[in-house]
């Protein structure tokens, strides 16, 4: 067995076209809608929804057809268009980081009437060419529950960088927490090295362009201290603490992007217990959020997540282009 490069399938098809913002925006809303309704979280129905205002506003558009490649917005992709119907779509969402652009694929959709005719297929790899072009790296992210798409992507040439679940939980002043060995109290400075780089393990930098995660607020110091006082930030951060010894740390950072977002900082060596006592005592500490979210690497203490009261939004496959291979 052994595996050749090939080149990218990107030839021109007479349906095959690039998407045009000053009409396809409504009608590339109402296939997304229409292929991931079973799915969409109230994210991606405020996404469309946004993607149908912006169709309507002129200024917007004449502002967009100039921007398309220099916002991280979908304002790039390419449709598939048959009997002047866009019946596919392929979104491409430019990102620049450390001097590096950078191309996201998303919004890979087929109306249900004609799929398994390699629609999405030839989309995805004009959308792989366009990065080619611009000598760009070429990310994509995919539900673990899609099996068929995870195919596609893999025989296409993308490969597995990071597998990650969205969880949700809701406040509730009435909690209790077990009793256990584990002690929840403020976070340390002496301790700041250590969940620093807890955090550099859980929240990657090669998906920090995405993710645009910034622990700085978070580091000790009056300096820093008197920084957020003036900003008004209302960070909270707790650790828990075995024999004196940090286990885990869960933070949140207040931001107009994510408002009621957790920040979990554990490691190898972190106990379950810790983890399921920290997300607890912020379920019942944080009475004025509606709702909490966190974000971590599957696998990595799930069940104590679960067991803490979080349900799993999602898990998301993140795959980087490496270069499409054939088998012979």
């Amino acid at each position: 067995m052994a595996s050749i490069p090939i080149p990218v399938r990107a030839n021109s098809h007479p349906n095959l076209r690039p998407l045009n913002i000053l009409r396809d925006l409504p009608h590339v809303a109402d296939l997304i809608e229409l292929c991931f309704a079973s799915t969409m979280d109230s994210d991606g129905q405020r996404y469309v929804q946004d993607m149908r205002r912006a169709g309507r506003d002129e200024s917007f558009l004449h502002w967009a057809t100039k921007m398309a490649e220099s916002t991280s917005l979908p304002l790039t992709g390419y449709v598939w268009e048959e009997n002047n119907k866009i019946i596919g779509n392929t979104s491409l969402v430019p990102f620049r980081y450390n001097g590096q652009r950078l191309y996201l694929i998303a919004n890979v959709a087929t109306h249900p009437d004609h799929r398994r005719r390699g629609i999405a297929r030839a989309l995805t790899e004009r959308a792989i060419q366009h990065g080619l072009d611009h000598k760009a790296s070429i990310w994509l992210h995919v539900r673990e529950d899609n099996p068929g798409a995870v195919q596609l992507y893999s025989d296409l040439g993308f490969r597995e960088r990071a597998r990650r679940t969205n969880w949700k939980g809701f406040c509730d002043r009435a909690l209790s927490i077990p009793k256990s060995d584990i002690s929840i109290g403020g976070r340390a400075g002496r301790d700041w090295p250590r969940q620093q780089e807890w955090l550099r393990q859980t929240y990657p930098d090669a998906l920090a362009w995405y993710g645009k995660w910034i622990f700085s607020p978070l580091k000790p110091g009056l300096w820093n201290l008197i920084y957020l006082f003036f900003v008004d930030v209302g960070i909270r951060q707790w650790s828990a603490l075995k024999d004196n010894q940090l286990e885990a740390a869960l933070s949140v950072i207040p931001s107009g992007r994510e408002p009621n977002a957790l920040w979990l900082a554990a490691g190898p060596g972190s106990s379950r217990e810790a983890v399921l006592s920290l997300l607890l005592h912020a379920r019942r500490t944080l009475n004025g959020y509606p709702h909490l979210t966190l974000e971590y690497p599957k696998g990595d203490f799930d069940e104590a997540i679960r067991a803490a009261g979080f349900a799993p939004l999602r898990t998301l496959l993140w795959m980087e282009y490496e270069g499409a291979t054939s088998r012979a």
